[in-house]
């Protein structure tokens, strides 16, 4: 690639499904000096990459030739390559896989303003996009044909010599702009589209006297379009809805002040009041306050959660306890909603296996159906000498009937919900062919420590010798006070939890390698590992035996001398997450391997995993993991690794999925192919789930497509339906089709 590559983004409004997409990508590829061009209908966005010194003027006059509206994105903004790149998820967009000859179920009529750009074409007014439905300007041409067509009907009635007239002027005003978007389609790279379909349908009727049946069916054509359109700007605003949460404004604390500034003007660092309420306006941690926060708008977990000091927050939530004070840890651009957002954006650009097959078909599909419908008109009457008005008016209705727009839309729809739907309830995935894959697992490789387990240890018992445990328990939580270290914040926190008092201690200090001592209350008090405690006094057979006992469930235990003499011992351990059991148990149910992967000691390993009823793997350095990887592939195995992004890199990239564990962390968003931000292990199957609801609903729509086609097909042949039914084949497929995907934006976890 050129040093001197640069990369340009654009808005682009007015494109309803995937062969707008590829209707915009052809013409801009056209373009001199352009390289490689991204196009995501779902969010309107188009990335252009190009030589430095292009004019990017000229891709928005391109689009807007085509009848879209198109802007410059954030005024001109353009990105060298050589600057920090934005990932790709999945990474499996295949540029060179675009098919632009394909139909065009096209911008429909996405001449909805009344701008003109230099050439005096009408494009989209960016600001109509936020218009009710039925104040577009495609509604209003639907309602002003409509309007003709009524209007010509009862002309026709009153004065019949004047019903042809009318029912031409009245196909007019729907024909018209369809057939200038043919021909520029044409003129821009996509000959074959629909709208070329639709108006040599259209005029062909004219000639053989079915001028009203004509202007009825560009009608049904343009209200079927409107439909689309409705339903794709409301699975576009599904996950751009996100971004609505963050609040606009924010309270900044400076210099004891309370200043109310734009949410966006946030710098890294500053400290911003929430009050009880509010929607946190950034990304941060608390540094003062603690209470409940409501992070359902953002992760779709119904249970508030309880914060306090240093514990993260993420923009859009809700504070539902009291007053917070937090330091703010992300810029806007950065935060947790901004940048599931953009990564669910650029997944969207990618394309599956699926949709990529489809996209090659839907090539040779379209004017395939040119050369049928045109041999259905002349070759009965050429050879057989039938009528050739009947064998005409079945070839116009072919051509309508085989229209692809159903079966294109039929896996982009589906598939653009489906990762809305997940990123809306924390389950990312990273672009279509991670979404169709992952329904397809059949085994899962898990990381035991932060991803089975929570990643940090807790205390599991309290053994007293000689004195209530809780007086144990407050000289362990006297040393380790101010200590940072796992199994110190362990015994504070059960100290905390049991209020067990905890007295000051004087003198204390680390021994390395041992543990900690100091005074407490006058005694001298140790607290260690049993090694370091059986050097400074005999440990008797039966704490031997205990300890021994602990240790093989899988726990450290600390020992606690007072005096020179054995006080008590406290065992503790990583705990398993508490949805892990039932979630390994769902996954094993529905026939997938499960297996711990760990560099732990074997003893701890076997006793998380039996508790989880899990296989397990231990004492493996990062490249038995990913060798244990591939023997999983090698026996035939469909193989997800699960982990924290950063230790089990190697795996995970052996894997054909790997899913990050993570609360929205910047490795877990961008390390893998998948990432569940709750950290829960249930997140997992309801990946897979999700997944196998979406395939399902593609092979509906696809169903639904090429079946509605196959029947009536075969009754226009017969010459039972005509022009109506066959656009209503193809129309009302595409909306059955569009309302079947959205249906995936309401699914919910099993």
């Amino acid at each position: 690639m050129s040093a001197t590559t640069t990369e340009s983004r654009f808005r682009v409004t007015g494109m309803d499904c995937a062969a707008c997409g590829n209707k915009v990508d052809t013409a801009i590829r056209r373009l001199p000096g352009v390289e490689d061009v991204t196009v995501s209908v779902t969010t309107g966005a188009v990335k252009v990459r190009h030589a430095e010194g292009f004019d990017t003027a000229v891709v928005t006059r391109q689009v807007r030739n085509l009848g879209y509206g198109a802007e410059a994105a954030n005024g001109t903004a353009t990105a060298p390559i050589g600057s920090p790149p934005e990932r790709h998820g999945g990474g499996d967009h295949d540029h060179g896989d675009h098919d632009h000859g394909d139909h065009d179920h096209g911008d429909h009529d996405h001449r909805t303003g009344s701008q003109k750009d230099p050439a005096g074409h009408i494009h989209d007014d960016p600001a109509e996009a936020g218009l009710p439905w039925w104040r577009t300007r495609k509604a209003r041409l639907t309602a002003a044909c409509g309007a003709a067509l009524l209007a010509a009907y009862i002309l026709g009635h009153l004065a019949p010599s004047l019903e042809r007239p009318a029912f031409l002027i009245a196909l007019a005003v729907g024909l018209v702009p369809v057939a200038w978007r043919a021909i520029t389609a044409a003129r821009f790279g996509t000959p074959f589209s629909i709208e070329t379909l639709m108006s040599i349908a259209a005029i062909g009727a004219v000639f053989i006297g079915a001028e009203e049946e004509a202007a009825a069916v560009v009608l049904l054509f343009l209200v079927g379009e409107m439909l689309e359109g409705l339903a794709a700007s409301r699975a576009r605003a599904s996950i751009q809805g996100l971004s609505a949460l963050v609040p606009k404004t924010a309270l900044l604390e400076k210099d004891g002040q309370t200043t109310e500034v734009p949410a966006d003007s946030l710098a890294v660092g500053t400290t911003i009041l929430v009050r009880p309420g509010d929607r946190i306006p950034a990304d941060g941690s608390i540094v003062e306050g603690s209470g409940e926060v409501d992070e359902a708008p953002v992760t779709g977990e119904s249970v508030p959660k309880r914060k306090a000091v240093g514990d993260p927050v993420f923009a859009g939530t809700v504070n539902a306890g009291s007053v917070l004070r937090v330091r703010v840890t992300a810029a806007a651009a950065d935060n947790t909603i901004a940048r599931v957002v953009r990564l669910v954006e650029e997944a969207q650009e990618s394309k599956s296996p699926t949709e990529r097959f489809i996209d090659r078909f839907s090539k040779i599909y379209t004017p395939a159906v040119l050369v049928v419908g045109f041999l259905v008109a002349v070759v009965p009457p050429l050879a057989l000498g039938a009528d050739w008005n009947e064998w005409i008016y079945k070839g116009l209705a072919i051509l309508l009937i085989g229209c692809p727009c159903a079966l294109v839309i039929s896996t982009p729809a589906a598939i653009a919900a489906g990762l809305s739907a997940g990123a809306r309830r924390g389950l990312l995935m990273k672009g279509g062919i991670v979404l169709e894959t992952l329904g397809r697992v059949t085994a899962i490789a898990f990381d035991k420590t932060g991803t089975l387990t929570a990643g940090k240890p807790v205390v599991t018992d309290v053994v007293a010798v000689g004195r209530p445990a809780r007086d144990v328990l407050s000289l362990a939580a006297a040393l380790e006070k101010g200590s940072s270290h796992p199994l110190a914040l362990a015994i504070i926190e059960k100290a905390k939890t049991d209020n067990a008092p905890v007295p000051p201690a004087f003198d204390a200090n680390a021994v390395p390698g041992e543990g900690v001592e100091g005074k407490v209350g006058g005694e001298a008090v140790f607290l260690g590992s049993p090694q370091a405690a059986g050097r400074r006094t005999p440990l008797g057979d039966e704490h031997v035996t205990a300890i021994a006992a602990l240790n093989t469930e899988g726990k450290t235990v600390s020992v606690v001398l007072v005096q020179g003499t054995v006080a008590g011992y406290i065992a503790m351990r990583d705990e398993a997450r508490p949805d892990a059991r039932e979630a390994l148990a769902a996954m094993k149910a529905d026939g997938i391997r499960t297996v711990m992967l760990t560099g732990d000691n074997r003893t701890t390993a076997e006793a998380v995993a039996s508790g989880l009823g899990i296989e397990a793997r231990a004492e493996l350095l990062p490249q038995d993991k990913q060798r244990i990887v591939r023997e999983l592939q090698a026996e035939g195995l469909k193989v997800a690794k699960v982990g924290d992004g950063i230790n089990d890199a190697p795996a995970l990239a052996a894997a054909d999925i790997g899913i990050a564990m993570g609360g929205g962390t910047d490795v877990a968003l961008e390390t893998a192919d998948a990432a569940a931000l709750h950290g829960r292990v249930r997140d997992v199957p309801d990946m897979i789930a999700l997944s196998k609801a979406t395939m399902g609903n593609i092979r509906v729509n696809i169903a639904i497509a090429l079946g509605l086609k196959a029947v009536f097909l075969v009754t226009t042949v017969l010459g039972i339906t005509g022009l109506w039914p066959a656009i209503l084949a193809d129309t009302g497929a595409t909306v059955l089709v569009t309302a079947n995907a959205m249906r995936l934006l309401g699914w919910r976890p099993r």
